[in-house]
């Protein structure tokens, strides 16, 4: 079973990918290339959801 030490770590990459996404989904919007921004956008949505669940599961485990 993972520790909360180790979803902290998964949950900071996680976080850094989210940012990642952001930046190239932006230069998308701005290069007017609407398809791959929308698409970007939604990617990071889901990646910010996910980033909020192991977030409250990490919390979670290191009350128990």
């Amino acid at each position: 079973m993972a520790t909360p030490g180790e979803l902290s770590s998964i949950a900071t990459a996680l976080e850094e990918l989210t940012r990642r996404v952001t930046v190239h989904a932006d230069a998308a919007q701005d290069a007017k290339d609407d398809e791959t921004a929308t698409e970007l956008f939604a990617i990071e949505r889901s990646l910010t959801g996910a980033s909020r669940r192991l977030t409250r599961l990490t919390a979670s485990l290191r009350r128990s």
